[in-house]
């Protein structure tokens, strides 16, 4: 019996596979950016308010523009201060502790005034107030903070979102300002970072599911407002409008900032508002609760105040009739400052030999000699109310 060659013995032929390989062990932030995965990630640690969206020169266009507003509008006001009195740009630190121009300048520029509502009826200054700062200190905080607070909800929310709450916010605020509001004039441009603020916080609260890092996010807010607050208890920053800001931008925060943009999520970064979701369809699960009922209340709430402010306001109520403590909210009385009223309660005496002009305070008795009788009403009125 023939032997059975190789070429006709059956065969079975056996693909051999390779052992499936194991997963690629997770990439680490410490390989750099040249990996290919770790492009556009930043390196290191990610500070408070760090945005999770990419990051574009285009996200925060809005808060630019209401900044460089804002120097405009400061930059005007020091100036106006420089040629009207003819001294230095800013006053004495015992006239305004903010480093900023005299009571008379702010008023001329757009300061709020109980008489220029009242009686003048110039409903203008609702407009030019939230735009007005009372000096270089009031400037720098109050910038910083609509800066640091403004771009991250710019980002996380657009433009159009938080263009409405930042004007409807700083109206509504000088609406609360004019029910308080005395003889010195005050400015109101803080009551825009605090309608921020607020709309931050409600917005906290209605994604509570979607963020993390909650009780870091209502830190910063917490500290934020107690720092301006602070600085509203100084002459010429009005608190009330700033308390008024917060309500409207709390109110509005509900009507507006229902859902985050989260078509430009970029995942395994890190921030304050940091997403803990697992999928996008959990995300999107959670955002979808909108919540018509709240919205609703919140924007009905919002107008029952609105117009019942303008209402107030003309009629020209002065809350402060009624109040005799809340004067104490918006400026806490210093020997290094003064509280009162602009009065115009000093007689005035010049030297004829000299030329030399003496302010006399009837209330006190207190006086004052200055070396030129080349000097406005306005100027006196501001002098008189220092040694009053």
């Amino acid at each position: 019996m023939e032997e059975a060659t190789p070429a006709n013995q059956p065969h079975t032929q056996i693909e051999i596979k390779p052992q499936s390989e194991e997963a690629p062990p997770p990439i680490s932030p410490s390989l750099g950016n040249n990996h290919p995965e770790s492009i556009n990630q930043p390196e290191g640690r990610f500070p408070f308010f760090k945005s999770r969206y990419r990051q574009r020169s285009s996200d925060t266009w809005l808060i630019s523009i209401f900044v460089i507003l804002h120097l405009l509008a400061f930059i005007t006001t020091m100036l106006f201060n420089y040629f009207s009195l003819g001294s230095a740009l800013f006053q004495p630190l015992s006239e305004n502790p903010l480093l900023g121009p005299s009571a008379s300048t702010l008023e001329k520029v757009g300061a709020l005034q109980r008489a220029d509502l009242a009686q003048n009826h110039r409903t203008w200054r609702l407009f030019v107030c939230p735009w007005l700062h009372a000096g270089v200190i009031h400037f720098a905080i109050n910038i910083s903070c609509i800066i640091f607070v403004g771009i991250h909800l710019e980002r996380d929310y657009g433009p159009l979102r938080i263009g409405i709450i930042y004007l409807l916010s700083a109206f509504f605020g000088s609406l609360v300002c004019s029910l308080f509001v005395r003889n010195s004039p005050v400015v109101t441009s803080s009551d825009a970072l605090f309608g921020l603020l607020g709309a931050m916080l409600s917005g906290i609260i209605r994604n509570w599911k979607v963020y993390t890092n909650k009780c870091a996010a209502l830190a910063v807010v917490f500290i934020v407002f107690a720092i301006n607050f602070l600085l509203g208890l100084l002459p010429y920053i009005d608190n009330f409008a700033n308390i008024g800001a917060f309500m409207s931008g709390f109110l509005l925060g509900f009507v507006f900032l229902f859902t985050p943009q989260i078509r430009q999520l970029s995942k395994n970064k890190a921030g304050l508002f940091e997403y803990s979701v697992k999928s996008s369809i959990n995300l999107k699960q959670k955002l979808k609760l909108d919540r018509p009922i709240l919205r609703s209340v919140s924007l009905l709430l919002f107008i029952i105040l609105l117009v019942g402010c303008l209402e107030a306001v003309f009629r020209g109520i002065d809350i402060n009739h009624y109040c005799g403590w809340c004067t104490f909210i918006d400026c806490i009385p210093s020997k290094r400052w003064n509280c009162n009223d602009r009065t115009n309660a000093c007689e005035v005496y010049i030297m004829t030999s000299n030329s030399d002009l003496t302010l006399t305070c009837l209330r006190n008795g207190n006086f004052r000699v200055l070396p030129s009788t080349n000097i406005s009403q306005a100027r006196i009125t501001d002098l008189c109310s220092m040694i009053c």
